[in-house]
């Protein structure tokens, strides 16, 4: 399928890096470099992939879908059904800001549970009927479905009531963490701990014991690292031991209640709802991704716009302002791009969308949508007010957790503006390879 042509000269010269910096027009925050101003938009080819994920390993493409924005708002992206387990050729791509808030808060005419919100899976292991149980999980369901089971895990473990009373003892588990890492010297801020925190946080919101949160660690990474040959990772697997163990541990409390949430999540209140034992499980699942991989991005890439804009890391020891969080999560937007798919026919800037159709919206490019943000490409963590997407789009969809990881991220900041002030990099990050995570697997470091 021919998709939108985008009018600049795709054999147009472009710039030439600047010697230290990102071979990039203008600088990526993504890449180790410093954003000077507003990135330049430059060509793109029709049948550029925006999910490949060589590209998203060595940088996000501001600079493209600079040009997207402009000129082709709605793009044709295409993909093989090796690349990404789809037969339907590719996928229709929203990157600005505004249509993709109109199709996540959308009440009808889109389903998350068709082809689920994934973009791009592993062709060579994934196909239908693997995508079909992955409908299991809350991020791929649609109502009706959604909102009960959304309702049962709402009420029991995303109040400000139930992140109120952990965050006394996250807040001295942050401490602890950036204390032993201090104390070692240098090391991975990654594992040292941009991962510990939202591991941490899970096991006392849920109830898994501590020492089990390397075994969730794990397995979150092979689920969502199929990409990265790094990883010798089998996801179906890892998928398996996750809801393996969120199906003892929920059969557990079913039949001798705790005072956590896992008690609460299966035993019935008031109104008897309750998640079954399998529920119960893929809500673990969700949590070892949505929990854990993008908290623990959102802080290491935070920890590097520090490191590349130091006005800012002097400002945040000063004055810890409120707002540094949603800073942090719009300028690393963990997740790159979800997808919805059409149930009826749309026209969006002149073209229609068919039923059936595959929708993927860019959180990448919403977040740094001109006519939206003031210096877009200006890391500022007074930015006030800051409607980015890095939570989702707004609608049903929105990441129940949301308040959780803001906490998490002050918390961990705050941490660290104590007890390490002037923690510099030994290092450029390394970049996860993937379709549609904006990860970091290492970022070498001084504590002190």
């Amino acid at each position: 399928m021919a998709g939108a042509t985008v009018s600049l000269d795709a054999n147009e010269p472009q710039t030439e890096p600047v010697a230290g910096m990102a071979a990039t027009a203008g600088g990526c925050p993504f890449t180790g470099a410093v954003a000077r101003g507003p990135i330049e938009p430059i060509p793109v080819r029709e049948g550029f992939d925006f999910t490949d994920p060589d590209l998203i390993a060595d940088r996000i493409p501001l600079e493209e879908l600079a040009t997207l924005r402009q000129t082709a708002p709605i793009f044709w992206n295409p993909q093989t059904r090796e690349e990404s387990s789809f037969d339907d050729g590719g996928f229709w791509m929203v990157s600005r800001h505004e249509d993709v808030k109109a199709i996540s808060s959308a009440r009808e005419g889109w389903s998350s549970e068709e082809n689920t919100a994934v973009v791009k899976f592993d062709g060579a292991t994934v196909g239908p009927d693997e995508r079909a149980i992955q409908r299991e999980m809350i991020l791929n369901m649609d109502a009706p479905r959604h909102t009960k089971v959304r309702g049962i895990i709402g009420r029991g473990s995303f109040t400000p009531r139930a992140i109120g009373r952990i965050a006394d003892a996250l807040d001295a588990r942050a401490r602890q963490i950036v204390a032993e890492a201090v104390a070692r010297g240098t090391g991975d801020l990654v594992l040292d701990v941009s991962s510990e925190l939202p591991l941490q946080a899970i096991a006392d919101l849920v109830g898994f014991p501590q020492e089990d949160r390397k075994r969730i660690f794990d397995w979150s990474n092979q689920m969502v690292s199929y990409d990265d040959p790094e990883f010798d990772v089998e996801p179906a697997v890892a998928a398996a031991e996750i809801l393996g163990y969120g199906m003892e541990l929920g059969e557990a409390r079913k039949a001798d209640p705790g005072n956590d949430i896992a008690s609460k999540l299966v035993t019935a209140d008031i109104d008897g709802e309750l998640l079954t034992s399998e529920e119960f499980a893929y809500f673990c699942l969700i949590l070892a991704v949505a929990g854990n991989e993008t908290t623990r991005n959102a802080i290491s890439h935070g920890m590097q716009a520090f490191f590349e804009n130091p006005d800012q890391w002097e400002l945040f020891k000063a004055e810890r302002p409120q707002t540094t969080a949603d800073e942090i999560v719009r300028w690393a937007s963990p997740i790159v791009i979800f997808q919805r798919t059409a149930t009826t026919d749309h026209e969006l800037h002149g073209t229609t969308i068919r039923a059936g159709q595959r929708v993927g919206m860019s959180y990448s490019s919403a977040n740094f949508d001109e006519t939206v943000f003031d210096e877009p490409h200006r890391f500022d963590i007074t930015r006030d007010p800051n409607p980015h997407v890095g939570f989702g789009g707004g609608g049903a969809h929105y990441c129940i957790g949301a308040n959780l990881a803001r906490m998490e991220i002050n918390l961990m900041f705050n941490a660290i503006a104590d007890l390490a002030p002037d923690i510099a990099p030994l290092g450029e990050p390394r970049r996860l390879r993937s379709a549609w995570i904006n990860g970091i697997k290492g970022l070498p470091v001084r504590y002190a």
